[in-house]
């Protein structure tokens, strides 16, 4: 049955709204005066990343309606909500850590500290995400390039903060070999900020570079756990076998996030179907949400394990 003709105020163009006048008619918030809807083919240059996302971009906008358009439904809706909602969450898990499950685990000011360290990257990552997200569709290339450059940061201090309660707990009986780990992936995440440095970091020609960095800084990881499980007796013991298991469901989303991510499925075999919901790159951020939630909740048991066990006296300070 064919749907009623959407009836317009008289003073709305019909060329200005395209394709997004029935999804707007739903959407319960005003749109501000000055921000429009284009397709792919009219969007600048330096904003065409994804061709089979055809319309819902903002464009050429001032700072000041980038942050009102926070409130429309486009195809970054989904991209800004998911991860200010996951800082939202960090935040809340924040406060519930410091103030009930910390102090019911009878944690020390080191799991204090590392908690902190943690949530706090968490936190970070998602509010620079949301920052590039609702600036990218600024008037200045520049202004735009900046905020990649952010979102980028964003992402190596959220692995940063996957690595650093990982790393203090599952070394947390042998000094030596937790202050190597920690102070090797510090390193290559400064190693990461100064790559950035680079001109041509940003540009489209470097894409390939950056996504080869940022995998190998994430799958720097595994040589770790292997360590650890060594260090552990293998498979057959039962702190392995508690949280081996863990650890490899974080890769498995995190290895699920970045094929959306690169693959562009599904809207590469659905072209401007999934335009405001569904896209590859929605996807990839609600599994960076529920995977640094996955780690965080892994991170609690693996400290309340550490504060009930001794340590084995095979270990010693010097590993």
């Amino acid at each position: 049955m064919p749907h009623k003709p959407l009836k317009l105020h008289k003073s709305t163009k019909f060329n200005e709204l395209g394709v997004y006048q029935w999804l707007a008619s739903h959407w319960p918030v005003h749109v501000p005066r000055g921000i429009r809807l284009y397709t792919f083919e009219q969007i600048p240059l330096y904003m065409k990343e994804n061709p089979y996302i055809t319309d819902g971009y903002r464009a050429r906008l001032q700072s000041k309606l980038c942050l009102k358009s926070i409130f429309i439904l486009s195809n970054e809706t989904v991209n800004i909500w998911s991860h200010l909602l996951g800082f939202l969450l960090f935040f809340l898990l924040g406060v519930n850590d410091m103030c009930a499950v910390l102090p019911a685990s009878g944690a020390n000011r080191e799991d204090y500290v590392i908690y902190c360290i943690a949530l706090f990257c968490f936190q970070v990552c998602m509010l620079c995400s949301v920052g590039y997200h609702l600036f990218s569709c600024h008037l200045s290339e520049k202004t735009c390039r900046h905020w990649l450059a952010l979102d980028y940061a964003g992402i190596s201090v959220g692995i940063l903060g996957c690595y650093v309660p990982g790393v203090f707990y599952a070394f947390y009986c042998i000094a030596f070999w937790r202050q190597v780990y920690l102070v090797t992936v510090l390193a290559l995440i400064l190693a990461v900020f100064l790559a950035q440095i680079h001109p041509h970091y940003h540009s489209r020609e470097w894409r390939h570079q950056r996504t080869a960095i940022f995998c190998s800084v994430a799958c720097y990881g595994v040589i770790p756990a292997i360590h650890w499980v060594w260090l552990n007796g293998s498979f057959s013991s039962a702190v392995v076998q508690l949280f081996l298991p863990r650890v490899m469901v974080m890769y498995l989303i995190a290895g699920a996030a970045f094929l959306f991510y690169i693959s562009k499925i599904p809207e590469c075999y659905f072209p401007g179907q999934l335009n405001y919901v569904g896209a590859s790159h929605q996807v990839w951020h609600v599994l960076v949400v529920f995977m640094l939630y996955w780690w965080h909740q892994t991170s609690v048991y693996l400290m309340n394990f550490r504060h009930s066990q001794p340590c084995p006296p095979l270990y010693t300070s010097s590993g």
